[in-house]
């Protein structure tokens, strides 16, 4: 159909109908252009139809073939070419042309944008055009698992060595009763979070702790000065942060803190409490928190042993951050373990299409790969990052004897490249 014959359909057809004519025609023209393309290739190849060059390379009839075009698959017919070797035998040549207009990565790269944007395997053959090959459930599964794969070498395979860390934030994320992740979040000294890598076991226990601290530090984590770390109030944890940075500052999570001593109050005593570890949080200094503890301590004595336990459990971590005596800008984010705690709900947002993860496969490390990269695109800088050269100066010192060789291991660690 040529162009004054589509004009004249176009006006004989409902508006509904026009778009539809259009693109027929837009196909036939790609289908003639895709065609053309083929032809002067092989005309390079083996010279003019009867003018042929002679050589080792020659016309080998037709055959059907199939190129891709807006998602769907085109029949058309496909020049074939050969090559003659030295002994004797022939070869199929491989058009250049002809593979890159039948090759699947355009419609693959589609498949993979609707699981990024929500859609399960299931659904995927609906969002992609009529008869659009590789979008069955299986096929989707299969680009997924490839596309996982690369999630998670992108993940891991960042050097780590050369960014100035401050601030590091553990914590779990429960995905099934057989699978616990521990996920590890980096603050750099200029106030910007980075996913760095997470482990996967049964519960939230040391060895899956330790097994994530030693891959963080043969890709180069490490610090300068003492480290500043926010954890949940796991033992675990914190005696394997303790095992890597000896004289790590610890900061127990108040939010976690308060929210178990709530757990053993009634609820008439549930205001009172938010108060006073409101009061805990906003007071700056060593002195105004350890006045805020004693009136914690003071209002819990009368009321319940058990809470009051809980709050002495914490020690010194309750305020480790007020010792330092730096600017309470900073406590938004760094008494407290929401900045992890935020993006891990991001990431369960991203988990939610997962029924059932399969601890016999490595279904959980692609998802949680791919997911963690998806949150870390929204990450932004600390609350009051303009504060945290006070942090760093309050961190700074003669490091002590570093830890047993085999915590950290024996790989070296890559060099820092940094500018002072």
């Amino acid at each position: 159909m040529n162009d004054s014959n589509v004009l004249q359909t176009l006006g004989q057809v409902s508006f509904e109908s026009a778009s539809e004519v259009f693109r027929d025609h837009l196909r036939g023209l790609v289908r003639q252009m895709i065609s053309d393309v083929m032809v002067e290739e092989v005309t390079e190849l083996c010279g003019p139809r009867h003018q042929p060059t002679g050589g080792d390379v020659f016309r080998s009839g037709s055959s059907a073939g199939r190129v891709i075009y807006e998602g769907q698959r085109e029949e058309m017919t496909r020049p074939r070419v050969r090559q003659r070797h030295p002994d004797g035998r022939t070869s199929e040549v491989r058009l250049t042309s002809y593979e890159a207009a039948s090759c699947p990565q355009q419609l693959r790269d589609s498949i993979v944008g609707a699981l990024v944007a929500g859609v399960s395997t299931r659904d995927v053959a609906k969002v992609q055009p009529n008869q659009a090959p590789g979008t069955s459930k299986s096929n989707v599964s299969r680009h997924w698992q490839s596309v996982g794969h690369k999630f998670v070498d992108q993940l891991r395979g960042t050097d780590l060595s050369q960014k100035d860390w401050a601030i590091l934030m553990l914590d779990g994320i429960y995905l099934s009763k057989e699978q616990t992740a521990i996920v590890a979040i980096g603050i750099t000294t200029d106030g910007y979070k980075h996913v760095l890598d997470f482990d996967l076991g049964s519960t939230e226990n040391a060895e899956v702790c330790r097994s994530l601290m030693q891959r963080l530090f043969k890709r180069g984590f490490d610090c300068d000065r003492r480290l500043f770390a926010v954890l949940d109030g796991s033992d675990a944890l914190r005696s394997v942060v303790i095992e890597f940075f000896e004289d790590a500052v610890i900061q127990r999570c108040l939010v976690h803190k308060e929210r178990n001593i709530r757990s053993k109050l009634s609820k008439r005593h549930w205001g009172q409490l938010a108060r006073l570890f409101k009061r805990l949080r906003e007071v700056q200094g060593k002195e105004a928190a350890e006045e805020a503890v004693a009136e914690l301590v003071a209002f819990l004595t009368p009321l319940n042993a058990e809470a009051l336990q809980s709050l002495h459990e914490a020690g010194e971590d309750l305020i480790a951050l007020h010792r330092l005596e730096v600017p309470n800008t900073l406590h938004r984010n760094l008494l407290s373990t929401n900045a992890i705690e935020n993006s891990i709900r991001n990431t369960r947002r991203k988990l939610g299409r997962v029924t059932r993860f399969r601890a016999e496969t490595d279904q959980a490390t692609r998802w949680l790969a791919f997911a963690l990269t998806e949150v870390e695109k929204g990450f932004r800088r600390i609350s009051g990052y303009a504060d945290l050269p006070q942090l760093v100066t309050a961190l700074e010192k003669t490091k002590s004897s570093p830890p047993k060789k085999s915590l950290r291991d024996s790989a070296p660690i890559p060099q820092k490249s940094r500018n002072h």
